[in-house]
This record gives structure tokens, C-alpha cells and sequence, in this order.
């Protein structure tokens, strides 16, 4: 988005649509995401969560400043992940997997959220307000919204630590494997900045982005 923006290859009406709806993600989305972690691993047994006040749909509790600047920057970015430890499992790897998938699935609800609000706005605005230059940006605010909701899920569900789809797929995996991916996580967000500049995951991830936004709408109806 900065480069775009460097380059002038964004208006002001994108700009201001990228922020309105960047800030809502940072203030409401990314907390919301690690709400959900949080509250499902609080349900599976790890009671821990709640005297590390991260069981709160506070902004403050989750927001990281160098993961809400990027965001606001290069249009991706991260919330202080949440403090699980799997010994408070009955059943850690199963369990674990299941609070790492709570997060993507409450960006896909909140899509499904946008998707519906969206068709409720066409429903219901006028032909004159719609087409008018308030209308379009609440039109390219609301898609945008639902856009970078399904981004943020499939992002977080790509398999490589510490995004959440490692822990999803460790629940299939021995524990041998399930134990150097805990040893080499720190590591391996490296790559995934490899991945990013090389192109490799804009590929990945419009695979099925462009799905699961229809799908967002398919469900709003």
C-alpha cells in the first residue's frame, strides 16, 4: 500500500477507504481474532487465559504497535498473539489445533458479517446515494471489509509456524514433528517474508480468496 501510494498509483478515495478500513480491523477485527483464541482455549481447559486479561475484546489487551503499523503500511500485520500452553489440555495437540483455527473462523464470520451488510446497503440505499461519492466509499468501504477479513483468514491458515494452520495441521501430525515446529517457529517467519516478496504467497492465497469471498455474500443472501 505505501508503494502505491509513493508511486501514485492510489487516490485520495482509496486511500482514505484503505485506512477507514484498516483502523477498524486494528481496533475491532485483529482483537476480535484473538478474543476467539483466547475464549476457546479458556473453554478447552486453559483458565490461565483470563488472569493474562486476554479473555477481553479490549483493543489495548491485543494490539501490537509495530504489527498495527505495517498494517496500516503494507496492508498486512499482527495482533500480540496470545499466551496458550498446551499442558493445560486434556488433550494438547487436538486442542491446541482447534484454538488455532478459532481465529481464522472468526474473520470469515465477521466476512460473512460484511458480505451481509452489504446486500442489506444495496437493498435499501437509494439510486441517488448510491451512486453519489458518499455512497461509493461506504460501497468500496463494506467490500473491501469483507475482502480483507477472507485475506486475513487464509493468510493465518497457510501451514507454516507460527500462522495459525501449522497448529491446524499438527493435529495429523506425530509429535515428534508437532515438537520441531514449536523448536523452529521463531525462525520461520522469515520465510514467510520470502514467500510474500518472491510472489509465492499472493499465488497461495489468491487460490482461495476470491472464493470465500463469494462465499461471504452466498451466505449473506
Amino acid at each position: 500500500m505505501l508503494f502505491n501510494l509513493l508511486r501514485g498509483n492510489m487516490d485520495l478515495h482509496s486511500v482514505l477507504v484503505h485506512f477507514a478500513v484498516v483502523f477498524l480491523m486494528i481496533f475491532l477485527i485483529l482483537p476480535v481474532h484473538e478474543f476467539a483464541h483466547a475464549g476457546v482455549a479458556y473453554l478447552l481447559g486453559d483458565k490461565s487465559i483470563k488472569y493474562r486479561g486476554r479473555l477481553s475484546l479490549n483493543p489495548v489487551k491485543h494490539i501490537d504497535i509495530a504489527g498495527a503499523l505495517c498494517m496500516l503500511l503494507f496492508g498486512f500485520g499482527w495482533a500480540k498473539p496470545v499466551p496458550i500452553h498446551p499442558g493445560n489440555f486434556k488433550k494438547p495437540k487436538l486442542y491446541m489445533g482447534i484454538t488455532a483455527l478459532a481465529g481464522p473462523v472468526s474473520n470469515i464470520l465477521c466476512g460473512m458479517l460484511g458480505g451481509a451488510l452489504t446486500l442489506l446497503y444495496v437493498n435499501l440505499t437509494s439510486v441517488e446515494f448510491f451512486y453519489s461519492t458518499a455512497g461509493i466509499f461506504v460501497w468500496d468501504f463494506l467490500t473491501y471489509y469483507v475482502s480483507i477479513n477472507v485475506s486475513l483468514a487464509v493468510f493465518n491458515l497457510i501451514p507454516i509456524p507460527p500462522l495459525d494452520g501449522s497448529r491446524v495441521v499438527s493435529i495429523f501430525l506425530p509429535n515428534k514433528a508437532v515438537n520441531f515446529i514449536y523448536r523452529i517457529e521463531r525462525y520461520t517467519f522469515l520465510l514467510v517474508i520470502i514467500l510474500s516478496y518472491t510472489g509465492v504467497l499472493s499465488y497461495i492465497m489468491n487460490l482461495f480468496t476470491p472464493f470465500l469471498v463469494r462465499l461471504c455474500f452466498f451466505f449473506a443472501i
